[in-house]
This record gives structure tokens, sequence and C-alpha cells, in this order.
């Protein structure tokens, strides 16, 4: 009998995670037998729970992915570039570690929903891993500039230097926010507004055609949508799409074929949907 290959993800919290759900349906579709869980580890335990798991690969989330990028033994480019990881691959030397996330945000956005991101002025609201994940590939699909903000602005600081694009890319402080002008694409890559449920950043900074982005889905994505749609913002748009996109760059990393992401995508946005009327 042949022996499922082996795959986690790795987060905290975890138990809301989708990915085994995504993963198992593309080895479906593919014929693959796998075996995929999630891990709970807290920021101190990521290290040992690595070094303790055995399987072929793992997909690495919340809080975890400028830290894994430092246990990895050697990186792909688009990690370097965004110095965080969400996509571990067991090698020889060790883990590889590679970022799928921006990859997937403009798969989605430009594929799915066939939106246009270049020349967009774009503000993008933190410069943790997901940010970082995130950014590189904005740039790339043409973009005309990014204002990075953050709450701790060395962060901001930090991810604009990085990106090594000092034409295109800035840092501001939070406090800035009303005086920075409008933009054609904001994106939320941070966790304001869940603990309140409210997003509260000034109504002026949507253009008259923005697209809104939040990097979450569900609960967690609500506040800044309400934001976005109550400043008028044309499309608005969760991190749904982009989970199930850079699921599938992890997948055809892993196994070498790409799945169909249009029928997982279907079924997870029938299951959103139906929650949210339950509600």
């Amino acid at each position: 009998m042949t022996q499922p290959l082996r795959f986690a993800v790795i987060g905290q919290p975890i138990a809301h995670s989708l990915s085994p759900t995504i993963h198992a349906a593309f080895a479906r579709q593919r014929g693959i037998v796998l075996e995929y869980t999630a891990i709970e580890a807290g920021p101190e335990a990521l290290a040992e729970t690595l070094e303790r798991f055995d399987g072929h690969g793992a997909n690495i989330t919340l809080p975890h992915k400028v830290a894994a990028f430092g246990l990895c033994a050697s990186t792909t480019e688009r990690a370097r570039r965004a110095r965080a990881v969400n996509t571990l691959t067991r090698t020889a030397e060790g883990w590889e570690g590679d970022n799928t996330d921006g990859s997937g945000l403009v798969r989605d956005l430009t594929e799915r929903r066939r939106l246009d991101l270049r020349g967009r002025r774009v503000l993008l609201l933190g410069a943790g891993g997901a940010a970082q994940g995130v950014a590189p590939l904005l740039l790339d699909a043409g973009i005309d500039e990014m204002v990075v903000v953050n709450r701790s602005p060395e962060r901001a600081d930090a991810l604009c230097s990085a990106l090594g694009d000092p034409a295109r890319a800035h840092s501001r402080y939070w406090d800035d926010l009303r005086g920075l002008g409008d933009f054609e694409m904001i994106v939320n890559a941070t966790s304001a507004g869940r603990a309140t449920g409210q997003f509260d950043i000034p109504f002026s900074l949507p253009s008259p055609r923005c697209l809104a982005v939040d990097l979450s889905y569900g609960e967690a994505a609500v506040p800044f949508l309400a934001w976005a749609r109550a400043a008028g913002c044309v499309d608005v748009v969760d991190g749904l799409g982009m989970l199930v996109e850079q699921a599938a760059d992890s997948f055809a990393r892993w196994h070498g074929v790409r799945p169909d992401t249009e029928a997982v995508y279907a079924m997870l946005r029938a299951r959103e949907d139906a929650l949210v009327t339950a509600d």
C-alpha cells in the first residue's frame, strides 16, 4: 500500500485554517495520496516543531512567516525578496523556503477577477510577514507607486528598504494617513479592527476607482471590507481567492503539477457565503 506523502500547515491560531481542505481537494483532482494536517505552534516552538516534523513539505502561516525564513537552509529568489516564507520543501540539506503569497494575490486579482493593477497608486497597510510576501509581486505587476504604512514605522522603513525600489516604494507614519491623498488600491495586511469590529481610517483615502483588498478572509476581513464599502470602493475583495491560489502554487512546487483552482474556490466561497447568511 502506498504511504501517503505528509504535509502540514503550521501557525497560531490554526484551528480555523482551510489549508487541509484545500490541499485534500487538490490531491483528489490529481490522484495524489497525501496526508495534510494542521499543527499549532507558538513563536517559541517553531524551530522545534519544524525539527520534529518529518513530512515532505509545510505551509507557514501567521505569525511565523518571517521567523521561518531564518530557519531555512536555502530560499528561492522571491522568498529572499520578501524576507519571509510560507512554503517549505524538504531537501537533503534541510528546508527550502519559498513565498507564494504575492503570486497568489496577483493571480486572484488579475486572472480570476480580471482587474488591471498597472499604473495604480497603492496603499499597503501593514509591514509584517503577509505584507512582505505581497509587496514585491505588486511592484512586478506594474503598479505606479506603493506607500507602506505601519503602526511601527521602523518596520515600514525596513520593508521599503528591502524592496530596493525607492522611486516607487515609500514608507509613512500611521498618523499621516489623512494627508496622503487618494489611492487606486488599498491592501490591508493588518489585524486592525478585529478586536473592536471597526476599521478606523479616513474615508478620503480611496479614489473613485479604488480596489480594496483584505489579505484575510471570513470574520477577520469583515471590519476592513465594511469600511471599504462605506468609503465607496468600486471593487472590494477578501483574501479567500489569494489563499486558494497561493496554495495551488505550493502544491505545484511539491508535486510538479498545478491543480485547477476554480472548483475549489467556488466550494469555499459558497461555504463562506453560507456562514455569513447564517449569522
